[in-house]
Parts: structure tokens; C-alpha cells; sequence
């Protein structure tokens, strides 16, 4: 069983800048492919980004390629997602996910946190 919670989020400007975290407990995330997903309010979940076990594959929605990166950091156990330049339209509720096979951009993943919500006022 893995425990995954999102910290990080916020209330934030349009143009700026926010990091959000999802750390773990229970397994090594070394071991599991992670992804960010988000979903707005009356929208379904959607995929932001990927990062494979090994880092090795990195997959970005396109609204948020260029402005968004995701990293891992297997040694602290936690996935991160840097997100600069954000606009009105990042607003939405942050959600982490893992999964030991899965490398997909549908919500198709075993484990998810509890979000985290992201608001950037305009």
C-alpha cells in the first residue's frame, strides 16, 4: 500500500509561480511510474504530467508544456511539480498518482493522494 499526499498549493497571481509536492509512505517510489493529474470544478480529472520509474520518460499535457516540470526525487520519496507562469485556467484541484505498471495519461493508476488546490487569480 502506498500513501501519497500533495502539499504545495495555493493561492497565486496570474504569472507566477507555485511548487507542489507529493510525498510517500509505505513503499519506495522508486519503484512506481507517477503522474500529476488535475481536475476543475464540474470537470472531469485530467492528466498534467509523467515521469517514469526511472526518470527516464517525462510526458506533459501540451497546455502546460514549456511552463510546468515534473521531477522526482526517489531519496526524499516525493514527486514534485514546478509550475511557473501560471495562468487563470491552471486553477483546479492537484492530484498525484503511482502505479508499478502503469504509464498511461488516463486516470488508470493504483494509488492517488487527496489533492491539493491550486488557485490563480487573474
Amino acid at each position: 500500500q502506498v500513501r501519497l499526499v500533495e502539499s504545495g498549493g495555493g493561492l497565486v497571481q496570474a504569472g507566477g509561480s507555485l511548487r507542489l509536492s507529493c510525498a510517500a509512505s509505505g513503499r519506495t517510489l522508486s519503484n512506481y511510474n507517477m503522474a500529476w493529474f488535475r481536475q476543475a470544478p464540474g470537470k472531469e480529472r485530467d492528466f498534467v504530467a509523467l515521469i517514469t520509474i526511472g526518470g527516464a520518460r517525462i510526458l506533459y499535457t501540451d497546455s502546460v508544456k514549456g511552463r510546468f516540470t515534473i521531477s522526482r526525487d526517489n531519496a526524499k520519496n516525493t514527486v514534485y511539480l514546478q509550475m511557473n507562469s501560471l495562468k487563470p485556467e491552471d486553477t483546479a484541484v492537484y492530484y498525484c498518482a503511482a502505479d508499478r505498471l502503469s504509464v498511461t495519461m488516463t486516470t488508470g493508476y493504483d494509488y492517488w493522494g487527496q489533492g491539493t488546490q491550486v488557485t490563480v487569480s487573474s
